[in-house]
């Protein structure tokens, strides 16, 4: 199981600090109840708490690669937060990091990472996909592809699919499930179109929970309680 936070969900909305202590402590406790389900975790976190490329091309005027790079090493200061975090809990932990990074975590191979799946460890998967251009959603289809992940969960601030922006319509509609055509139909925005093509194309089912109100959702989901939407081939 491959799964995908954005780093918004660290960042405190009070202070405005961009990584939240408590947060941090929650979600770890949540990949802890996860992980004593005998699941295989990988976790790939976004860094736009700290920084996102965009924003250095609008705002700083940097270009977009370098802008890129910066947001890659936001998601590598993310996941040694729960790293560390992860480890005070005394649940067996790894970074594997897209960017070479040797004083701080391994580089990313698929089996260096798969091999420590197998030995019971949270795997961190960090730093993008290491290439400039691509989102963590893409990160996290590539390395759910790659690790032959069951399902991305993708947990995010809304409860699932819906047919229509639920924050304009009133009349929404969410699915419980949607097929990868359907959401291509309907023009729906789940990931961003990589992420969504790599995960059709090798089969891998999108569990999209709303995990910002409510982190145990993440759990119910994976035993089949009705929260959130699935995304499949069917």
């Amino acid at each position: 199981m491959i799964l995908k936070f954005s780093g918004e969900v660290l960042k405190d909305k009070t202070n405005e600090s961009v990584i939240d202590s408590n947060i941090v402590r929650s979600l770890c406790e949540e990949l802890k109840v996860l992980h004593e389900m005998e699941l295989e975790i990988g976790v790939v976190i976004g860094g736009g708490n700290i920084f996102r490329g965009t924003f250095g091309n609008k705002k700083l005027g940097c270009d977009r690669i370098t802008g890129d790079y910066m947001g890659m090493l936001a998601t590598i200061i993310n996941s040694m937060a729960i790293a560390d975090f992860l480890k005070r809990l005394e649940v067996a932990t790894e970074i594997f990091s897209a960017l070479p990074m040797l004083n701080i975590c391994e580089t990313y191979y698929p089996r260096h990472a798969q091999k420590a799946m197998d030995d019971g460890k949270i795997v961190l998967l960090a730093g993008g996909t290491g290439s400039v251009f691509f989102s963590t959603d893409s990160a996290a289809a590539l390395r759910a592809s790659e690790l032959h992940a069951d399902v991305i969960v993708k947990a995010t601030k809304v409860d699932g699919v819906y047919d229509k922006d639920p924050n304009v319509h009133r009349d929404a509609v969410k699915f419980d499930k949607i097929s990868f055509q359907e959401v291509l139909l309907r023009h729906l925005q789940v990931m961003d179109s990589t992420a969504f093509s790599l995960c059709m194309d090798n089969n891998i089912p999108i569990l999209i929970v709303n995990a910002q109100k409510d982190l145990k959702n993440i759990a119910r989901a994976l035993l089949e309680e009705i929260v959130g939407t699935t995304i499949s081939n069917f």
